[in-house]
């Protein structure tokens, strides 16, 4: 795995964490401004920065997790861009695990990795 990809699941996974302990400035900090998302709970797109700390901040302290996991996780380089796919699990305090499919794309902006795509979707079955 190249340095480039480590770097980009580590940012991931740290952001993540701090997701699930209900805190989604960890993913707001990592996003551009231009940042295009997608949700299976949206009807339709987000753009931009500002429309996507509108959507987290209303979720801020209501999302928890004491445990998840990132599976399979693919990062491919393309010169100043990194296209990040992965499986998701996490389970809820009760043990229910909820599965995801990721792809995040991120650019080099001004020497720092930054998140310019998200698409987040349920797998299949939701229950684990």
């Amino acid at each position: 795995m190249s340095a480039a990809a480590a770097e980009v699941i580590a940012l991931e996974t740290a952001a993540l964490k701090r997701w699930l302990a209900g805190d989604p400035s960890g993913f707001l900090e990592i996003s551009d401004e231009d940042v295009v998302y997608f949700d299976p709970f949206l009807d339709r797109r987000l753009d931009g920065l500002a429309a996507l700390t509108n959507y987290y901040e209303a979720l801020r302290g209501k999302i928890s997790a004491p445990r998840f996991e990132i599976v399979n996780p693919q990062a491919r380089a393309f010169s100043d861009s990194i296209v990040l796919t992965f499986n998701f699990v996490s389970w809820s305090e009760s043990g229910e695990a909820t599965r995801w499919n990721c792809t995040e794309v991120y650019a080099r902006r001004a020497g720092a990795w930054k998140i310019v795509q998200t698409h987040w979707s349920f797998t299949g079955g939701r229950g684990g």
